[in-house]
């Protein structure tokens, strides 16, 4: 058997003190005041219990003090049973309390970080992938069975409402570089991309949609990009059942097996990329699209074509010469 806890341990001793004084008076009635088995165990539980007394006769001094030790080690015991689980109660949310502190206090150190919203099959898909990208993420959800997988899985996480502004504004929001919504509910992905929008104008949107009809009210929502997993999947066995070894030379690698993968570089104001030739600024790398800051784009570029401040590089390459690029 396993080691009781230090928990486990006050109760069993309270456990024994409890048989010890039901032993004490039915032993005590029967050898000292020749009491029957049962009417001595009787007796004993009603001391105990205070539930009421009505002796099985009547009771003389000796008796009656006997009687009354039973009931105050009785009532001292059910004191110490409710001051103990009060205690383990407190303890429990106190630690409960102590730890989501301590993970806000992480999550307030995050900048351009992610807010997967449901930690559901889609988010814990989504969080999976961040994590193999190095990408830091928050992960919101409001069920609270689901705190002990988020702690065993070691993610930031917030135990709340996903769709309300105290909740997203603690998930560092303003500071947050993308949200990804992964309810099972489009109308909450909905709400939730309009609340999001409005906390952070710039913030980049991926919502989940389950019926094609709740795509358009995403996109109205401030939603940048809709997924639809149903459509998602049937384009791409579409593809797969056609395209399989295209697909597969594309296909994101997998952590066992890093390889080529496409990705996009942005090039911001202040970049030292900014004002360099595509060579220069990628040369393990095959630049494929280029999109210009005015919607100009360049597919199949030059590789002299210089880089402005606005552009967006399509890019195949492996995952290394992708990070250096990136840093």
């Amino acid at each position: 058997m396993n080691e009781p806890t230090g928990l486990g341990r006050v109760f069993l001793k309270l456990g024994l003190v409890v048989v010890g004084l039901f032993l004490y008076g039915t032993g005590g009635y029967t050898i000292l005041f020749g009491f029957g088995v049962i009417d001595a165990a009787y007796m004993t539980t009603l001391a105990v219990t205070t539930a009421g007394f009505n002796p099985v006769r009547p009771l003389e001094g000796a008796e009656q003090l006997f009687t009354m030790t039973i009931a105050v080690f009785g009532v001292t015991v059910f004191i110490a049973i409710l001051t103990v689980l009060g205690g383990a109660l407190a303890d429990g949310r106190l630690a409960i309390a102590s730890r989501r502190r301590r993970m806000q206090r992480r999550i307030g150190d995050l900048h351009n970080h992610f807010i997967v919203c449901a930690y559901g099959r889609v988010g814990r898909t989504t969080a999976r992938e961040f994590e193999a990208d190095g990408v830091p993420f928050v992960v919101i959800d409001s069920l609270e069975e689901l705190e002990d997988q988020m702690i065993q899985d070691g993610v930031n996480f917030i135990v709340g409402d996903p769709s309300s502004e105290a909740v997203l504004n603690a998930a560092g929001i303003a500071r947050a570089k993308g949200l990804v919504c992964a309810m099972d509910s489009d109308a909450v992905n909905v709400f939730i991309t309009l609340v999001a929008r409005s906390l952070n104008e710039s913030i980049f949107i991926v919502a989940r949609a389950s019926e094609a009809t709740a795509a358009d009210r995403l996109y109205k929502a401030g939603a940048d990009r809709v997924v639809s997993p149903y459509v998602t999947s049937g384009r791409h066995m579409a593809l797969l059942s056609q395209r399989p070894r295209v697909v597969d030379y594309l296909e994101v690698a997998s952590r066992d097996a890093p390889g080529l993968r496409l990705d996009e570089l942005q090039i911001e104001t202040g970049s030292p990329l900014a004002g360099r030739s595509l060579y220069e600024v990628a040369p393990d790398i095959v630049p494929l699209v280029v999109k210009r800051a005015a919607g100009e784009v360049l597919p199949n570029p030059d590789p002299n074509l210089v880089v402005e401040v606005g552009d967006l590089l399509i890019v195949l390459g492996d995952e290394a010469s992708l990070r250096l690029v990136e840093s």
